[in-house]
Parts: C-alpha cells; structure tokens; sequence
C-alpha cells in the first residue's frame, strides 16, 4: 500500500502557529491569537491520527519520509532530513500532541490574564515543533537538532516570567546543565560516524546485526555517552538538579514539557538506539543503576517538601527513574508503556495543582492549603484518580506499568532482584508523598484564611476530566498487547523466565505496599495530624537533610559554581582581560599619543620651522635619488660576502 502520510506537516504546523503568534500576536486580537494557538497542535494531532488510520489500514511500518533536496553531503558523509515513522514513533507523537493540545486548551484559561499570553502560545508551538522533531527523527543529527530546539523552548518558557529573577535564574540554569548532557550526546555522535560512518538510526542497526559477535568496546562507549546526554535531558542523577528549579514557569508549562513530553526524550532516544545498548551489558546496567538510584533518591526528596508543585518536579524525577531501570533491563516497551500513562496521570497531577493554585490565587505552599474538597469538588476528583495511578493502585495506569518494569527487574537475577526491591521501596514512599500532599491539598481543616476558594473554569477542568479518564484507563490495554505491538521498533519488553502466577505475586506486594504508604500518610496527615510534626522534631538531622534535598545545589555551588566564577572573575579576568587586552589597549594608545606628541611638535605654526623641514625632506629624497646605493653597498667586504654565498 502507497500511501502518502505528509509527516512534514505534523512538526510543520505548530512551527506555522509560532510564527503567526510570534511576529504578530502582539497586534491580534487575543481570540485570534487563541485560535491559532489551538488550532496549531489539533491539526497536527489530526495528522498523527491519520497516520495512526493508515498504518491500521495495512501501510508497512516504519515508514519513511525523505527531503528530495540533499541536507549534508561532504566527502563520505550523506546525511538526509528523513522522518522515520514507526510503532515507537506513533506512540510518542500520539502523546506528544494529544496531551499537547489539551494542555493548551487549559492553559488559555489560566494565562488568559498574564502580560505576554501571544508570547506564551508562540513558545509553547515551537516547542511542539522541535518535539515532534525529536521523535520523527531518521538520524542522530536531525534528533539533535529537536533536542537542542526543545531546550531553547524549556529556556524560554521557565523563564517567561523573565522580570522574576529566580525564574530567569532557573532557565539559565536548566539551559546551562542540559549543555553537559549535549556534550556527551555530540560526542557520541562523532563516534558513530568514526565506527559506523553514518548516523542515521536505520543503517546503524542494520551492520550492528549483520555483526553477531560484536559486543562491548566502541558500543559502550558510544552508549556510556548517549546515556550522558539521555541523563541530562530526562533528570536524571547527577543532572537532575535543573528540574525541580524549572517550576518557576507557568503550570502548563510544568505539565507539558517537565512532566509528560520534553523529560521523556532521553528515555526515547535510549530506546531509539536500543540496538546499541543490547550490544553492552555494561552500558545497561549503568542505565539500571542511575534509574534505580534516581527514582529512590528523588522519592526521599519529595517526602517533606512543602511546595504542591516541587513534590511533583522530584515525583517526575523518581518516575523518570523508573522509566531508566525499564530500558536498563532491556524492557524497553514496559518503559515506554511507563512513559505514556505517566504522561496521562503527571500531567493530570500538574494540571489539577494548577487548577488549585489557580483557586488559591497564586498559594503553592501545602501548609497553607486543605479543606478544598467541597469547595473544588472537581479538581479533587479528578486529582484522586492521579494519585492513584502514580500509587499504583489496580486498575489504574500506573499499575499496569510501573509493575511491568519492576516484574522484568525481577527476572534479571539477583543484581536485578535488588533493583526491584529499591524499585518497591520507591513505590511505598510515592504512595505516601502522593497521599501526603492528597491530604493536606484537600482534606482536613482549611488553613487557607486570607483567601476564598472557588473552582476552576471548564476550559480548565475539561482537560482534567479526559486525563483522569486515561488515568484510569490508559492502561487497560495491558502489557503482552502493548509490548507485542513495539516489538518490530524496541523488540519484547519483558525477558523469558517468569510465570503467570510469579507476575500475580509480585502485582499483589506492589499493590499491598502502596496500601502500607496510603495508611501510614493517612495516620500522620488525618487521624493524629500533630504526629507528622513530633515525627520531624525527633529526627532534626535527616528532616533537614531531605528538606534541604541532600544540599547538593550548595555542593554544586562550592565546587563548580563558585571555582568556575573565581576562574572567570579573577584569572580570565585579570589577566585576559586587564593583562592582555587591557595592555594592548594601553600600548596602542601610547604609540598613538606618544606620534601625536612628535606630529604636534611638526605642526608649530612657525613658517621659517615648515621651510626647515621642508628642506631637510628634500635634501632626503635627492640623497636615496642620487647616490649608487647598489654600488657602495657591493663594495662593502660584508655585503660582498653576503652575495656571494660564503
């Protein structure tokens, strides 16, 4: 079957929208500017949606599409501006612009009074286009480019409220540190041109399959490297620390690209290249490690802070976590199937908080919250079926996924029976963070005194509502359909070894270990709502440690930030710029003012001194004009010498 997809319309049109928006938005009506603003992701997402029909239909997959003119030809190297467009593609884009767009069909509502609102459409579109970028992708290089593109995009948005100095701060900051990253997937580029001589996905594949016995070596080095790049842009230890900063941006803001689009490229771009990372064991069990020590580590984080929005920043990491220890143990479906409800119920978590801050005119802080389950009966609803799903209570999505990763843990051996355990010990304290912040947004008494409640409007709430339905749905398709569906992209998710009733066991211990969390955040947070506080009194060291999130930024900033200054401000400074630039300045300027001083003395005014010097000029002239320079000189014993070659 020949069918055309138009693949280029699907990044084409939000490009489309951030250029209308973005050179005259200022001068539109707002309706207009919201239309186009709309309309942009729909149609894009209708595209997606015809593929999907196509593909249904009996078009072969992966299918390609390619720019009939040439991007990059120099000597050997022949790289194209080609889509690919497969089972793991689908997956991503449908995510991408499905949640997309109902994330922008909320925030209309809630940016509808803000200074800007055409320039927070016009930012929100291009990150759309570098997305769907990042996912059709054909190549290493076109990838970067989307990936680069959507960290221009994140700088943009955390950073909208730009005359904030800790949101402007917070996007250099997570500009800054996603640059690490960068660096280690450029070059990991350059050693897939040195040992594959080409980039593209496809063909990398292909003479890694044509090579059985090839193993480890270059192939862990290239995929040590994509992983650095992978860790950086998905948060993951040790470059995680940008994300938790980039909820100074708007809630939507939050909720497309920290919680359900942009941080879920590094877990594609690891299952994109899966067949290099199946070729080193060593490589996979580092991925293991950092997701499993991730997910832990942010967990512990999230147990005691206070704002509604950086619990979920370090429940995004934690669950990110996950996601890493799925591709670790070569699962990659289960990691993507992950990644898909995650995106439902997280970005369903940061909608509904911004529903509740939206209420609470501008309040984040949990301490100040409670009592607004009457008051804002929706978003409480809706809200509760998130907390669910991230809980992992059956059958909501996150059961289903998060226990697929932990299930194919299990059968790894006893390495991977103890990244399953902290896998478990994870999924109790998610319970209770979630349950935590559950019970002091919406239940109990309201310490909310200076304000007065109200529900969100239905452009806002309409959205919550079809999250919260593929919150609890959005995993009823089940892993063996879902896995089997990606195996032609990322091959099967789970390994052989198991058993129905193994998978039953483990399912139920999940289960009972999110009902453990949800009791003990209901003892301290509804029954004896005093104990929480005697809890942290008693243990002031590790309450302060994880309120202070294990002091790392101040670790960062004594050993890379402020050396890093010291160099710029005293080394660089001092002697580039006042030593050696300073001083060829001053050079220059003394040759100028010290001719000045010889030509000033020339220019007396004197005529007598002029005719002098006019004299002394002509008599040089006739002196070179005159005299037989070429014979004196060769009558000299030197220059004789000289000549004749002695």
């Amino acid at each position: 079957m020949n069918e055309h997809l138009y693949l280029w319309l699907i990044p084409l049109l939000p490009f489309a929208g951030f250029v209308i928006n973005g050179l005259l938005g200022r001068h539109l009506p707002k309706g207009l500017v919201t239309a186009v603003a709309l309309l942009a992701p729909l149609a894009s997402f209708v595209v997606v949606l015809n593929a999907v029909w196509a593909s249904s239909s009996g078009l072969a997959l992966p299918y390609s599409e390619t720019c009939p003119i040439g991007w990059i030809n120099a000597g050997t190297l022949h790289v194209d501006f080609s889509f690919v467009f497969d089972q793991l593609a689908l997956v991503m884009l449908l995510v991408v612009t499905g949640v997309g767009f109902l994330i922008h069909i909320y925030s209309v509502a809630y940016m509808g009074h803000e200074d800007g609102y055409w320039r927070f459409f016009s930012y929100m579109n291009l990150f759309l286009f570098f997305m769907t970028v990042l996912v059709l992708a054909g190549n290493a290089l076109l990838m970067f480019v989307g990936w680069e593109g959507v960290g221009l995009a994140s700088y943009l948005l955390i950073g909208f409220y730009y005359k904030k100095n800790s949101a402007a701060d917070a996007g250099k900051k997570a500009f800054i540190v996603n640059r690490i990253g960068d660096f280690g997937f450029l070059i990991g580029m350059f050693l897939l041109l040195a040992n594959f001589g080409t980039l593209s996905f496809s063909e990398v594949s292909a003479k890694i399959a044509a090579s059985p016995a090839w193993a480890g070596g270059a192939l862990t080095a290239i995929a040590l490297c994509l992983l650095l790049g992978a860790t950086g842009k998905s948060a993951q230890l040790p470059l995680y620390i940008w994300l938790p900063d980039a909820m100074e941006g708007p809630t939507p803001v939050s909720a497309l690209i920290h919680a359900a689009t942009m941080v879920t490229a590094g877990v594609y771009m690891i299952a994109r290249t899966h067949a290099i990372f199946d070729r080193s064991p060593f490589a996979l069990g580092v991925v293991a490690v950092v997701g499993t020590a991730t997910a832990l580590f942010a967990a512990t984080i999230a147990l005691v802070q206070n704002d509604i929005k950086r619990v979920l920043a370090y429940s995004t990491i934690s669950q990110l976590g996950y996601m890493f220890l799925g591709c670790g143990v070569a699962a990659y479906s289960a990691a993507i199937f992950h990644l898909m409800t995650h995106a439902f119920f997280k970005a369903l978590l940061f909608l509904a908080a911004g529903s509740v801050i939206h209420g609470l005119a501008g309040e984040q802080d949990l301490r100040k919250m409670g009592g607004l389950r009457k008051k804002m009966p929706v978003t409480f609803w809706t809200m509760t079926a998130a907390v669910f799903a991230i809980a992992g209570f059956f059958p909501f999505a996150g059961f289903f996924s998060k226990d697929a990763i932990l299930y194919a843990a299990f059968l790894q051996g006893s390495g991977g029976k103890l990244l399953w355990f902290v896998g478990v010990v994870t999924a109790l304290l998610t319970a209770f963070y979630m349950f935590r912040l559950w019970y002091l947004t919406f239940l109990g008494e309201s310490r909310s005194h200076d304000v007065h409640p109200h529900e969100s409007p239905w452009s806002m709430l309409g959205p919550l509502t079809i999250l919260a339905i593929l919150s609890v749905v959005g995993g009823w398709i089940g892993m063996e359909h879902f896995g089997s569906y990606l195996a032609p992209s990322v091959g099967h998710g789970i390994p052989e070894g198991g058993s129905a009733q193994l998978e039953l066991m483990l399912s139920v211990l999940a289960v009972a270990v999110a009902l453990i969390g949800w009791f003990i955040a209901h003892r301290l947070y509804s029954q004896k709502t005093e104990a929480a506080a005697q809890l942290a009194a008693s243990m002031p060291g590790p309450y302060k440690l994880l309120l202070n999130k294990y002091f790392v930024d101040e670790f960062y900033g004594y050993t890379v930030v402020k050396p890093l200054l010291a160099i710029s401000r005293y080394v660089l400074g001092w002697l580039v710029d006042i030593g050696l630039l300073g001083g060829l300045a001053w050079l220059l300027g003394a040759i100028a003012t010290f001719g000045g001083a010889i030509l000033q003395r020339w220019q007396s005014g004197n005529l007598r001194s002029y005719a002098a010097w006019l004299a002394v000029g002509a008599a040089v002239l006739l002196l070179f004009a005159l005299v037989p320079w070429s014979t004196l000189l060769a009558g000299l014993p030197v220059i004789h010498l000289i000549v004749a070659g002695h």
